[in-house]
């Protein structure tokens, strides 16, 4: 793999990742005295099939360390704002997958440079958050947004799927084929699109458009022609055919919607693979590739940030456990388990899905990210800049504005105006 996308100096993604289930409780734990302490917390927000792998990790670690990792699944709503909370309650768990760093916590930070730059671990430098020569986490995994289809329905209306992202379907014959498979099947919708500033931001950035960027002064500039256009265009498909308004309009589960066996097609991301491969039994689904506007483009992403806390005694064993996750051998079980793109190379994954579906959608979105402009990861390298710079955006403002616009609230020049001015409230 080329990484051609990320920069040479630091990298590290601000934005959404996997979806949450279950919360959990506090980061408390035991103290054992000159042993140090004998129980962690870990933190996280996944699927059950994106969690396992770390349970599995901290049976063994267990056993072998004699600490015990308590493993928090938190809601990924909320997750930022509770960790937040935790901060200023000085009750940081002592460990974690997050989906990004923040300002308010950054400093109680744990060096993780040892682990990273491990030439066993072989993890790609590329990926790193360093600040000072610190390195403030490594990724747990790489994602990538992209396209999942009802093989099923497309199937029982004669359409074809592209196979070969070099050979993908632009915008236009993507939706001419769904609109063909839906009247052909009765099916209630074309498309559903996870409501995420992220995941808009491959449709913008296949469009043409380079979304919405920083400036020299750090701060967010109203955004090209193209992207303008490429919004307009994207919340015309909302029309309760295409796609439904309750989606991005409500806050509808899109994953829920697709799962029922009614909606021809989805566009998310790589972590919904081990669920698909879990959850979906009632029809066919393939991964497909990502269509195309004027560029191949996705939005590139890094999974959850793992941090190591410095909470007194359980500093050292949060960063062995931090250590043991990226252990090559260790690494290879997590990513194999929770169907990870790995962030270490040299590694010999056979992933244990049950269907071929899942094993033919990493292999495509390899390829994805091999043919994506450079563009496709601007979103994390933004978010980096800022975090380094002592700033961050809590909020992106596009899902509540893009809302208005779907619902005929306001015009899409009121839109933008205030998805750029939303921004730079935060980071003024």
């Amino acid at each position: 793999m080329r990484w051609r996308w990320l920069p040479v100096t630091v990298a590290a993604a601000i934005a959404l990742t996997a979806c949450g289930s279950s919360s959990g409780g506090d980061s408390g734990g035991d103290s054992g005295g000159d042993s140090g302490a004998k129980s962690i917390t870990f933190w996280l927000s996944a699927s059950a099939a994106q969690a396992q792998g770390y349970h599995d990790l901290a049976k063994e670690f267990e056993a072998k360390e004699g600490v015990k990792v308590e493993i928090v699944n938190v809601p990924y709503d909320g997750y930022q704002d509770k960790l937040r909370q935790a901060a200023q309650a000085n009750s940081l768990p002592d460990s974690a997958s997050v989906p990004s760093l923040d300002t308010i916590w950054i400093n109680q930070l744990q060096d993780l440079a040892a682990t990273a730059n491990a030439p066993a671990n072989k993890i790609n430098k590329d990926l790193l958050t360093v600040q000072d020569g610190k390195v403030l986490c490594i990724p747990s995994d790489l994602t990538a947004a992209g396209l999942f289809v009802n093989k099923t329905l497309f199937e029982k209306a004669k359409v074809d799927i592209p196979a070969d992202p070099n050979k993908a379907w632009t915008w236009e014959e993507f939706l001419a084929a769904a609109t063909k498979v839906r009247t052909a099947t009765n099916a209630k919708y074309d498309l559903v699109y996870d409501q995420s500033p992220a995941r808009i931001r491959a449709f913008i950035y296949g469009h043409g458009g380079k979304g919405f960027q920083l400036g020299a002064d750090n701060k967010y500039a109203t955004p090209d022609d193209a992207t303008v256009q490429a919004l307009t265009k994207f919340a015309s498909l909302n029309d309760d055919k295409v796609m439904p308004k309750s989606v991005w309009g409500a806050g509808a589960d899109p994953n829920a919607l697709f799962k029922s066996g009614q909606v021809v097609a989805y566009f998310s991301g790589v972590w919904q693979v081990a669920d698909f491969a879990e959850s979906i039994t009632d029809f066919d689904w393939a991964g497909a590739p990502t269509p195309v506007g004027t560029i191949h483009a996705t939005d590139i992403n890094l999974g959850g940030k793992v941090v190591a806390f410095n909470n007194g005694d359980k500093a050292d064993p949060a960063k062995k456990w931090v250590d043991y996750i990226f252990q090559p051998a260790n690494y290879t079980k997590l990513a194999q388990v929770n169907g990870y793109l790995p962030v270490e190379s040299g590694l010999t994954l056979n992933y244990p899905f049950k269907n071929q579906a899942a094993l033919d959608a990493f292999q495509l979105y390899l390829k994805e990210i091999e043919l994506a402009d450079p563009i496709s990861s601007y979103g994390h390298q933004s978010g980096t800049k800022l975090l380094l710079a002592g700033k961050s955006i809590q909020e992106d403002p596009t899902k509540e504005e893009m809302a208005k616009l779907i619902n005929g609230q306001q015009d899409i020049k009121k839109t933008v105006d205030n998805i750029v001015s939303g921004l730079n409230q935060q980071i003024g």
